[in-house]
């Protein structure tokens, strides 16, 4: 059976005012939030980009999003765990201070910011699932609690998954720092020496002390490598890179975290794919990053499956090929999309009701 996918074009990612319009004009017609109840407290599972990134889904489009919750007389707050690599989100204090930076905050958007602090007892849970790798997921307590889930994501590029849409949003992006690593420990990086300058940045950001400059070239001791990826982020010279090799084995997990995450909310949630500002890689990556597809438009669904293929194949059509295909050509996204479908998260099929 074909899924519902909801979709409003966009042209101008700049003409903030404009989009709005469409957005309330979308969530008004498609009545997406018509499972909500009035008292409920729904998650908004937000990235709110790293520092210097600007890709990310606007606190102005958010504020139409939490509004329209609101009109349904339930609550919301947003939300987003801290990182696994090192930087201004790597931990709750920090994080929220680059939310606010970056103008998240009930002033601009209706609704408090919440930073999970996973340190403390009892903000992770261990949620069982029934995946080929994963049978533990490590969840923020924020989200597996919430009577609702609105997953808000910035659809685009991403070097492990080939694209991030709705399901990376809720699998990478709901798992706590350890449930992150479970997801990345498969993705140590490779040591490339000709590339190295000596500079030792990689070995300053290392949290395990992996490591050390001899002689003026990095030396990464593999066993102690819990394949964090600070190191990827901090070497200027691209001497240590992911091993394109385990990417299709870190998609399997993140949809098994998914899967984890939606266990029980069955009817209780709704995925916007923002297709504007596709950029070649993450929101988490510092700065931005090439634009790689011109501005396609929002999708809405209540299937996020189909709202990923949707993206995917109006992307690919703006663009005249698999432009995610093309930037990162050793991943293939429409494989995790098979296996989340296989998991019963959703269906590939889907109708295409444009607004």
């Amino acid at each position: 059976m074909k899924s519902k996918v909801y979709f409003t074009a966009i042209k101008d990612s700049a003409d903030i005012s404009g989009i709005n319009l469409r957005l309330k004009r979308l969530l008004d017609e498609s009545g997406l939030f018509g499972f909500l109840r009035k008292g409920e407290k729904a998650a908004v599972k937000i990235h709110f980009g790293e520092e210097g990134n600007t890709g990310f889904v606007r606190p102005e489009h958010t504020r139409v999003v939490c509004d329209a919750i609101s009109e349904k007389g339930a609550s919301a707050f947003l939300s987003d765990t801290n990182t696994l690599y090192r930087g201004r989100r790597t931990n709750s204090a920090d994080h929220l201070r680059l939310a606010l930076e970056h103008g998240f905050c009930r002033e601009t958007t209706g609704m408090d910011v919440v930073i999970p602090d996973d340190t403390k007892a009892g903000e992770e849970l261990d949620v069982p699932v029934k995946g080929k790798l994963i049978k533990s997921a490590k969840l923020a307590r924020v989200f597996v609690d919430a009577a609702a889930l609105v997953a808000v994501t910035h659809f685009k590029g991403h070097i492990l998954t080939g694209f991030g849409g709705a399901l990376k949003n809720l699998g990478m992006g709901c798992a706590t720092r350890r449930g992150k690593l479970a997801q990345h420990c498969d993705a140590a990086p490779v040591l490339y020496p000709e590339n190295c300058a000596g500079c030792g940045e990689c070995a300053v950001v290392c949290p395990v002390k992996a490591i050390s400059v001899i002689k003026k070239k990095a030396v990464l001791d593999s066993a102690k490598c819990i394949g964090c990826a600070s190191c990827i982020a901090a070497c200027p010279n691209t001497a240590l890179f992911i091993d394109m090799e385990c990417g299709g084995k870190v998609q399997r997990k993140m949809v098994e975290y998914a899967a984890a995450l939606l266990q029980g909310k069955q009817g209780k949630t709704a995925f916007l794919n923002f297709a504007v500002r596709i950029n070649k890689e993450c929101d988490c990556w510092g700065g931005d990053n090439p634009r790689v597809a011109p501005d396609v438009g929002i999708f809405a669904s209540l299937d996020p499956v189909s709202v990923d293929k949707a993206s995917l194949d109006l992307v690919a059509e703006a663009c005249g090929k698999d432009i995610f295909k093309e930037v990162h050509p050793d991943q293939d996204g429409v494989k995790y999309l098979e296996y989340a479908r296989d998991m019963g998260l959703g269906s590939l099929e889907y109708e295409l009701l444009t607004i």
